[in-house]
């Protein structure tokens, strides 16, 4: 049985915990910023987990992260 692949641009974007979830970070952070409040800006640095309804579909982009 051959290897999978993983997709490129779901392994520069999302990682594992500890406990097999996955995390993410949140969007929005560059463009027009100066609109956006300092509040908006600092909780968009923080990563944040992926959707229950998602989470099985990017697990299977990145197979061998486990």
């Amino acid at each position: 049985m051959p290897k999978q692949k993983s997709h490129s641009g779901t392994k520069k974007r999302f990682w594992l915990t500890g406990t097999g979830k996955v995390n993410r970070s949140h969007g929005g952070k560059n463009h027009k910023a100066e609109t956006k409040t300092s509040k908006r800006k600092r909780t968009l640095r923080q990563s944040t987990l992926v959707s229950s309804a998602q989470e099985n579909t990017v697990k299977s982009m990145i197979p061998y992260k486990d």
